[in-house]
């Protein structure tokens, strides 16, 4: 059994598990096509050492981008930018590496601490 995303249009409408012989002959009404993905990837990295595929594994709402065949997820803010290795949106600012927790502020773009 596999992970496919169903992308229409570059966006990612669901994602199932199946066998790779189901997805091939699967029809319903809504155009598109369905692209693997892997559960165990994300950031590029496939996290039980394996060969990472397609940079993410895909979610509903997250883009396909067919030149970088890699998944990516929605944008958080607007000021995050998308890291071009791991296709994931990062903050203009490093989030503070401490124990404590941060959430992001857009109108400041710094991290706010939420707490100790």
């Amino acid at each position: 059994m596999a992970h496919f995303a169903k992308v229409k249009n570059g966006k990612v409408l669901k994602v199932i598990v199946a066998e790779q012989e189901f997805v091939d002959s699967y029809i319903d009404n809504i155009p598109g096509k369905w692209i693997q993905t892997s559960y165990n990837t994300w950031g590029g990295v496939h996290k039980l050492g394996g060969t990472p595929l397609r940079k993410n594994f895909a979610g509903v709402g997250y883009t396909y981008d067919d030149t970088r065949d890699a998944f990516i997820p929605p944008k958080p803010y607007n000021s995050w930018t998308l890291n071009e290795t791991t296709c994931l949106w990062e903050a203009p600012v490093a989030k503070p590496d401490d124990t404590k927790k941060y959430e992001w502020n857009e109108e400041t773009t710094s991290w706010d601490l939420v707490s100790e």
